[in-house]
């Protein structure tokens, strides 16, 4: 996979793209990540990219021509088939993203991801230029970048050999559905806490039915409204019930 990000302050990627899991994987082969400033693409001599918006108001809006100059040329070298690329905007006007769409997106060869900044970006690239539009979160950053760096994480994170465990990416908190239950280290006992001690009897039915149960209630105590949609089943539905019934009887 190759992951292009279009940002005007390539600087700021250097100790995220370096480090940790996305270094490594990097180092390994496992994806390419490139950041690309738009200013390069600018025409006139002082390499303007924003401009004051039509119709008034404060800020400034980023101009399509850099944009779509920009995008165009990394599609371009090599070219990519469309539908084994996807060009993302960045943006808070848009849908939430979430770990579904860290796997859809997994599944591209290519995608190029586009930091909006100042008051945004012209609309003609959201209509004609991305083809899609993803917000990491109800509220309003100064730009794109933190976003970008949030989805170049996630789907990295989903990349075979990127974790070591093949099967550790599927146990994180929002792959399965719920949230990942509590996970516990050495020492057994540090100050007056204990480690839950199913986690040492060596039981793998009875640590796999702990592990199940803690997610469940992880899920309904914070993201309760993930059990909505949450395919349950039988067994889940009746320790939702006690935990439930439990929870009245000490209100």
């Amino acid at each position: 996979m190759h992951i292009d990000i279009v940002s005007l302050f390539p600087e700021m990627f250097g100790g995220v793209l370096g480090c940790s899991i996305i270094g490594r994987a990097r180092n390994a082969g496992l994806i390419n990540v490139s950041v690309v400033n738009p200013r390069d693409f600018a025409t006139d001599k002082h390499h303007i990219v924003d401009d004051y918006p039509f119709g008034g108001g404060s800020g400034m809006v980023m101009k399509p021509e850099p944009l779509f100059m920009c995008v165009e040329n990394l599609l371009s070298k090599p070219v990519v088939p469309a539908e084994t690329r996807r060009v993302v905007l960045m943006s808070p006007v848009a849908p939430r993203f979430c770990q579904a769409d860290a796997e859809r997106l997994s599944r591209y060869d290519r995608l190029v991801l586009v930091c909006g900044h100042y008051e945004g970006v012209d609309e003609r690239v959201r209509d004609h230029l991305c083809d899609e539009a993803l917000s990491v979160g109800d509220y309003v950053l100064t730009g794109g970048e933190l976003p970008a760096m949030i989805v170049t994480d996630t789907i990295v994170r989903l990349i075979p050999g990127a974790l070591g465990a093949e099967d550790a990416a599927e146990l994180d908190s929002y792959s399965s559905g719920l949230l990942e239950y509590p996970q516990y280290t050495r020492p057994r006992t540090y100050r007056e806490w204990e480690v839950p001690p199913v986690l040492l009897s060596g039981n793998h039915a009875d640590i796999a039915k702990w592990r199940r149960q803690e997610s469940l209630r992880r899920t309904w105590e914070i993201r309760p409204d993930l059990l909505e949609i949450f395919p349950l089943t039988a067994a889940d539905r009746q320790y939702l019930a006690r935990l439930k019934k439990d929870d009245k009887a000490e209100t």
